[in-house]
């Protein structure tokens, strides 16, 4: 029995069938550290947060942690610990000013992305509204697209993924993010086909041919005889989302023909890659896209860890 006046020693609370949130967060920010996962102190907040249905900037508001939160608590962090992505567990990822549905079957977005979707985002901003069109290749849960229609503004973008699941995953962020999209005054729009030949003759970008301002992709590129070390990619993300032929350059080719097909005079690709496949590479990115005389102004840009991350290049007349 507590005594009036005095707050209750961590036994007491114990027995009162709750205990102090920050012995939990301290406890399970030691065992994901302890079972390699990368993020341990965030992963472990974000799951508290996601348990007691509270934005992770609010949790240190709140002292304890009721004995059913603990249980379920308990159970995402064994998993955590077993290399279950976060944003499975959680079910979104955050994408610049977004957060889209991921699960099974769908490519988590990287926080590298957001770089190749800023850029989009500046040359679309850049345009009257009326030439605002834009078509995002390997769309997968649909981030990049959706980050750039909302942030944009007066958007009409087309999505495009290969995979039913992944495209599934996307419809559904777009009606996840309807209000946004509404408010923005803008449009997206998935297509399940393959990104290689979505604009070829009967496909299904075919009437937007030389229509398009801006492409953005980020194409399987991963060789298939490359080792994966992250449990998270290997086990969890899909492999048609992952894997790019021999060379890891299979889909990019492609993509890069689409690319060329849609895009008028004077417009924007921007294509992720591998930081093998960068500006040093002498088959990159870059290198394909300098040898083609569709293209000219190629750029390779770094991504937050000062690595190559993406090329962008202009369409030529």
């Amino acid at each position: 029995m507590n005594t009036p006046g005095r707050t209750p020693g961590r036994s007491e609370r114990v027995v009162a069938g709750w205990v102090s949130l920050r012995d939990v967060l301290a406890d399970a920010q030691r065992r994901l550290a302890a079972a390699g996962v990368p993020s341990p102190q965030n992963d472990a907040l974000a799951l508290a947060a996601y348990v007691k249905g509270v934005p992770k900037g609010h949790l240190l508001l709140h002292d304890e942690m009721p004995s059913d939160e603990r249980t379920a608590f308990e159970r995402l962090i064994a998993r955590r610990m077993s290399r279950v992505p976060l944003q499975h567990l959680i079910g979104s990822a955050a994408f610049r000013t977004i957060d889209v549905g991921v699960g099974p079957g769908v490519f988590i977005p990287r926080p590298e992305t957001e770089l190749l979707a800023g850029a989009a985002i500046d040359v679309l901003r850049s345009l009257p509204p009326r030439d605002r069109r834009a078509v995002d290749l390997c769309t997968g849960s649909g981030a990049v697209a959706l980050a750039v229609a909302i942030e944009v503004g007066s958007a009409d973008i087309t999505a495009v993924e290969v995979d039913s699941v992944a495209a599934r995953w996307a419809r559904d962020n777009v009606l996840l993010l309807g209000d946004d999209l509404a408010a923005a005054n803008s449009h997206v729009r998935i297509v399940q086909a393959d990104a290689c030949d979505c604009a070829a003759d009967g496909g299904p970008l075919a009437a937007q041919r030389g229509t398009v301002s801006v492409v953005t992709m980020n194409p399987p590129y991963v060789p298939d005889d490359a080792q994966v070390r992250d449990p998270e990619v290997r086990d969890h993300d899909p492999a048609l989302a992952l894997y790019g032929g021999s060379d890891g350059l299979k889909v990019v080719r492609g993509a890069i023909e689409t690319a060329a097909t849609l895009l008028r005079a004077g417009g924007f690709v921007a294509i992720e890659h591998s930081d093998e496949q960068g500006e040093d590479a002498q088959d990159g990115v870059p290198a394909l896209l300098r040898e083609d005389p569709r293209w000219r102004d190629v750029h390779d840009h770094l991504d937050l860890n000062r690595r190559p991350r993406y090329t962008t290049a202009i369409r030529t007349a």
